[in-house]
């Protein structure tokens, strides 16, 4: 998946220079921006009590004091229709709309984005499909504000450059909306202990769209390790691993130099979602286990310069540029039953595209890329048996979709299907801002983790003890549509 989306970057900030001009000083300006000034702290005791209970309560107890009531177990209010309203409508957001278009149930009302054709275009995607044509909001970075003040938007979903996330989310939920956000739901710890806190004030949800976590394997091995499978669970890994160099580097691909110029700011996982989210699901994180503590490690970062050295001319702007993301950042996530993750991103060298996805426990192991499988008694002599033969196993939104449109093999759309079920049916939604929190968290963490030789830096406990309790999730039970 590439998170894609477009914001003009020409727009004027309140200084006169443009978006762009501010977005390429601060990337010169590398690390020194002050965006994880918050930290997280405490790694020496982090480090003394990893993976252990005294951990988890030590980080509950630092936790921001409670504004409103949890949003665990809290469901949708029910309706017959979903009015959707959709910021950004660049490569994913203009591809996203199609899946919400063809879905029963799902109107879309209202569309946003500064460049006018990328609106148009939804707008008539929209129209195409039989419904009204919608609202849209073109005039300048800020008219999603006023998409969001919309008393007949029921959903806001974000698809835009990672600057404008939590800001978004921030403002949807702030005028009554429900919101979902693409990776990262925010860049800060601050700002996710934000959003956690206004989810709970507003009794709105805000959701990280974590689309890797409704892949066919994904849910598979899900329902494979809820029902004992793999025995007793140890470890899993996840990654993001996408040879990104040739897209960073065009310029039309990208609205503008936004996603490469992350690589001047951090040196940690810029993008550990798709990794975390199914692997945390496997583990039923903030469900009776929770993450406590992360340790990163980064390579130097050579990978992008020397793509620009072979393929940009010298005139290019991308060579005012010093790039100081780690080609590949590797991280360990240990949990409060003393569980591990290992978490992978690397988009800056050339190598297959890998999520990993890897499960293991006291009976066996999955590893993807490709699928296979080693659970005994099935499986002996040290050879791997076909993931295939446990197709049964498939969870009943791939046994219902069996050939799902929209890319990334069809998660795209069983994601946006099930989200727009909870809604209309009035069900609690499969995952929470506590899970959004907690799958981005490695974001600052493992920058500042690496910045201190490998630290362990606490991850804190966004659902403030709400993890001991077993709940549903993504392993969810087939509702009755009635």
């Amino acid at each position: 998946m590439h998170d894609n989306e477009s914001t003009p970057l020409d727009a004027p900030e309140p200084d006169g220079r443009s978006r762009r001009e501010v977005l390429r000083t601060a990337g010169v300006a590398g690390a020194g921006l002050g965006l994880f000034a918050l930290g997280s702290g405490g790694t020496a005791q982090a480090a003394e009590s990893a993976g252990t209970e005294e951990a988890a309560a030590a980080s509950t107890a630092a936790a921001p004091a409670r504004q409103g009531e949890t949003m665990i177990g809290v469901p949708f209010e029910r309706r017959s229709t979903v009015r959707v309203g959709i910021i950004g409508l660049g490569n994913r957001g203009g591809s996203m709309i199609d899946l919400f278009l063809a879905i029963p149930g799902v109107q879309v009302v209202a569309l946003c984005d500064p460049v006018k054709e990328k609106t148009e275009k939804a707008a008539a995607k929209v129209t195409a499909a039989g419904q009204p044509a919608p609202a849209t909001y073109t005039k300048g970075d800020h008219d999603f504000e006023n998409l969001c003040k919309r008393g007949d938007v029921d959903f806001v979903y974000a698809a835009t450059p990672w600057d404008w996330h939590f800001e978004m989310a921030k403002t949807a939920m702030l005028n009554g909306k429900h919101v979902g956000v693409e990776c990262p739901i925010a860049l800060q710890l601050d700002q996710l202990w934000e959003l956690v806190d206004l989810s709970e004030r507003t009794r709105r949800h805000c959701m990280q769209l974590e689309n890797c976590c409704y892949g066919r394997n994904e849910m598979r091995v899900l329902r494979m390790a809820h029902a004992g499978k793999f025995g007793r669970l140890l470890h899993g890994a996840g990654a993001y691993n996408h040879d990104l160099r040739g897209l960073m580097f065009d310029p039309d691909y990208y609205e503008g130099p936004w996603r490469r110029l992350w690589h001047t700011r951090l040196r940690g996982d810029l993008y550990p979602n798709h990794g975390f989210g199914p692997v945390a699901n496997y583990m039923d994180i903030n469900r009776g286990d929770r993450v406590t503590h992360i340790s990163s490690f980064g390579t130097p970062a050579l990978g992008l310069a020397e793509y620009r050295e072979a393929h940009m001319p010298k005139s290019d702007p991308s060579w005012k540029e010093t790039y100081i993301e780690s080609d590949r950042t590797i991280s360990l996530v240990q949990t409060a039953k003393g569980r591990v993750i290992r978490l992978e991103h690397d988009v800056s060298t050339p190598h297959p595209y890998s999520r990993i996805n890897q499960l293991g426990g006291t009976k066996g192991v999955f590893e993807d890329y490709p699928a296979r499988i080693y659970l005994e008694p099935d499986q002996s002599n040290d050879a791997w048996g076909d993931f295939g033969q446990y197709a049964d196993w498939d969870h009943w939104l791939w046994k219902e979709h069996a050939n799902p449109p929209g890319g990334h093999g069809g998660m795209d759309y069983i994601m946006v299907f099930r989200l727009m079920q909870t809604m209309r049916l009035g069900l609690v939604p499969d995952f929470d801002v506590y899970d959004a929190a907690t799958w981005t968290s490695p974001v600052p963490l493992s920058h500042l983790s690496i910045k201190a030789k490998g630290a362990p830096q606490a991850i804190p406990d966004f659902t403030r003890g709400g993890w001991r309790e077993e709940r549903g999730g993504v392993d969810s039970e087939k509702p009755g549509e009635a």
